[in-house]
């Protein structure tokens, strides 16, 4: 093979062996190339297609399960939906707001600084690309046994990746995730949220139009890293011992460039310059310029060896493949580029013309005047292959299900019931995250309402109205393993939970959803139901899906992870200044508890950390007294009467008493109705736990909204008392719930853990 591989010598040469395989490519997808193009491709079309062929690009095995959503019945919030960088909602006075999540899962184990850092700098690109400015975002993370070697390698440089790029970029994160289990050893779960904010009128669109039109690169120079990422790195599982021997360089983050590129950006927007816009994340310059090139009227013609480089001997093809971050590509009308540049030179933003719309229907590629690329823009950007795989229940999943955790041993007394509450709220999962959040810049920009350990955070947008938004993060992989379906509708309710204790209605919905192979027929059984269980649950919640990302082949050899398909709601607050914290602040109010608590263990907390088991069947489901709950709180925000609001999910009453008591170090007393151990440890859903001054007017407010209440007791004191059950002090609650991830990580003035193996806890 030549150093340039142009079209010429690919027709001449047909037979010649190409390394198809090793670009992540099937023989019937290389065969369909070649049909495609009626000859050989060359080797920079072979890069493209790999690269823009790939699950991560081009959803081939995800594409006939999504089509759902865009199925839902239409919301008139909705101002972009799917199929752009990132969905736009209207959030009012002429506001609109983008938001969307994106994983970068395998190359943060493979370089965890790195990885996490560039999954930070991708999303905020897309979310400014649709013309908003970057305001906030959210993290939701995943590791394997938080006590196991491999964590203790991967989760520091995550946690560190994730807060340096956020922080230098001077972004605030608000909320998010920080779980552990067993199935992500080897494939830890990096899913990062961007939000940005922008009025209706500053919308922008990736597509190339208008015949002339310049294309300019624009920001840090193209490397070698990342190159091939998305078709070697994204798209294939792990072996046992670790990543493929042949994985690429994972890319590298410059959150100061980044910075410059978004004040540009905003800049050249305000001066209308920009035609079109795409930024380079997965699949480099490839897929900005089949995007854009597919999405627009015409064609589109590229000099390649315009392109600015930082390595002088990269070859053609590894410049289309190239992940270097940090990169936008813009369409700019002619009698604009000096301005365009001038804009670029003020915020010392690299900027290049390489190339121009043109009024074919080719995407065309030159390398020093030789033709390397001659392809239709569509069938590499939006034409690749879509495969219906095959799905298959898993065979284990009847047992598993039947292996009911109610019949579980139960704590018998009050030493009991004390000590695995303490067990819940000081394992990895419901232990203090401040270890983590401390890392992280929550307040920077001064517009931050609510933030961790809150239920969603809050940012508002608007100084002089107080208008503002909530977000939530949320995915139990348990439930959806027991039943994806079902579990999948428990995550979308539990994040629409978070928004609405807030005091927020919530508008819209984003999801990342993390599966194993879709080459296991068990893995596509489960995506597909999870798919089908979110899209119901949308629909009834009255909820568009404005986007999302799909991330597969999270397994290591055939042991996949649990499904995990992580949704995130964005909701609306039209006065921030009335939003609900979660914690008490004040003695001497009523503690509610409104919805109904029923005796269900499937794949609970606690079942998990004090037998290590998981089965059963998951809580059910009940979206219309969600909907409720969520109309309730909304009220109980405007009416100002709720002093507090924090939702029943992850260890149930016990995990929810010991964040609200905690919170600002205000204990009480209570009473439980029923059975204490089903009242503590259900996670029943459609839950929340409210403290008021006004205990009758909440009673009659949820009356007329069909919403149980039952009152537990009031605020005060310097301990959680529940009546003939048991007394903690606020203190060793705290001593134990906050020791745990110091203890594991870091942070040895903090103490030792509260360590409670699975089984070891004393039952009845």
């Amino acid at each position: 093979m030549t150093s340039v591989d142009t079209v010429q010598n690919a027709a001449q040469h047909p037979d010649d062996e190409q390394p198809w395989a090793e670009l992540g490519l099937k023989a019937d997808e290389y065969a369909r190339i070649r049909e495609i193009l009626g000859r050989r491709p060359t080797t920079a079309e072979l890069a493209m297609y790999s690269v823009m062929w790939s699950e991560h690009c081009s959803y081939k095995s995800s594409k006939v399960h999504l089509r759902q959503f865009g199925d839902l019945p239409k919301s008139d919030a909705l101002l972009v939906g799917i199929g752009e960088n990132a969905g736009v909602v209207d959030v009012g006075e002429g506001y609109a707001v983008t938001f969307k999540v994106e994983s970068h899962n395998h190359p943060s184990y493979v370089e965890p600084y790195q990885g996490a850092a560039t999954g930070v700098g991708g999303i905020v690109r897309d979310i400014l690309t649709m013309g908003a400015r970057p305001i906030a975002v959210m993290d939701s993370l995943r590791f394997g046994r938080a006590d196991a070697p491999d964590t203790a390698r991967v989760l520091p440089g995550v946690v560190a990746g994730v807060g340096g790029y956020g922080n230098c970029l001077g972004l605030p994160n608000i909320g998010g995730e920080l779980l552990f289990d067993e199935c992500y050893t080897g494939n830890p779960l990096v899913n990062a949220l961007c939000v940005g904010v922008m009025k209706h009128d500053d919308v922008h669109l990736a597509k190339a139009e208008g015949v002339g039109n310049k294309v300019i690169l624009f920001g840090a120079r193209t490397g070698g890293d990342g190159i091939g990422g998305v078709s070697v790195l994204a798209s294939e599982t792990f072996d046992a011992e670790g990543p493929a021997k042949r994985a690429p360089a994972v890319q590298v983050g410059d959150p100061f460039t980044e910075k410059l590129l978004i004040e540009a950006c905003l800049e050249l927007f305000a001066q209308d310059l920009v035609t079109g816009i795409q930024d380079l994340g997965g699949a480099g310059l490839s897929c900005a310029t089949s995007e854009l090139a597919s999405a627009g009227t015409g064609g589109m013609h590229v000099d390649l060896e315009t392109v600015p480089l930082r390595d002088s001997t990269l070859t053609p093809a590894e410049i289309l493949m190239s992940e270097s971050q940090e990169r936008m590509c813009a369409i700019v009308e002619p009698g604009k580029v000096e301005q365009f540049l001038a804009v670029c030179r003020k915020w010392d933003v690299r900027a290049a013309v390489i190339g121009e719309v043109t009024d074919g229907d080719r995407l065309t590629v030159d390398w020093h005047g030789e033709r390397i690329v001659d392809v239709p823009p569509r069938t590499v950007a939006h034409e690749g292959p879509v495969y219906e795989r095959p799905m298959q229940r898993p065979a284990d999943l009847d047992a598993l299900r039947a292996d009911d955790a109610g019949k579980l041993p139960r704590p018998g007394t009050p030493a009991e019931i004390q000590a695995h509450w303490l067990a819940v709220v000081s394992s990895p999962d419901g232990a203090d995250k401040s270890w983590v959040t401390e890392q992280y810049d929550r307040y920077v920009r001064g517009n931050t309402v609510l933030a961790q350990p809150e239920d969603a955070g809050v940012i508002r947008i608007d100084e002089d109205s107080h208008r503002g938004i909530a977000l939530s993060l949320d995915g139990n992989a348990r439930f959806a393993r027991l039943d994806p379906y079902t579990g999948a509708q428990l995550n979308l309710a539990e994040a629409y939970r978070n928004v609405a204790a807030t005091g927020a209605t919530p508008l819209a919905v984003t999801n990342c959803l993390n599966f194993g192979s879709p080459e296991n027929p068990e893995v596509m059984w489960q995506f597909a139901e999870a798919v089908r269980g979110l899209a119901d649950g949308c629909r009834a919640l009255g909820l568009p899906v404005t986007g999302g990302n799909v991330s597969l082949y999270n397994q290591t050899g055939d042991v996949a992870i649990n499904p995990t398909p992580v949704i995130g709601v964005l909701g609306v607050h039209e006065d921030v200044r009335a939003r609900i914290p979660s914690g008490w602040r004040t003695a001497g109010e009523t503690v509610l508890l409104l919805g109904e608590t029923r005796p269900e263990f499937g794949g609970s907390a606690w079942a998990g950390v004090v037998h290590g088991h998981l089965g059963g069947q998951p809580p059910a489901v009940d979206l219309a007294a969600e909907r409720a709950l969520a109309e309730l709180l909304a009220a109980l925000g405007r009416d100002g009467l709720a002093g507090s609001a924090h939702d029943l999910a992850d260890g149930g009453l016990a995990q929810a008493l010991t964040e609200s008591a905690l919170r600002y170090g205000v204990g009480a007393r209570l009473a439980l109705h029923g059975d204490a151990f089903t009242a503590l440890f259900s996670e029943s859903a459609a839950r929340v736990v409210v403290t008021t001054t006004e205990p009758d007017r909440v009673r009659n407010i949820a009356r007329a909204a069909g919403v149980p209440v039952t009152e537990l007791g009031t605020t005060g004191g310097g301990s959680l008392v529940v009546d003939g059950v048991l007394e903690l002090p606020l203190a060793e609650l705290r001593a134990a719930w906050s020791a745990t991830l110091p203890a594991l990580f870091g942070g040895p003035e903090h103490g030792t853990a509260l360590t409670v193996p699975a089984g070891t806890v004393p039952t009845s």
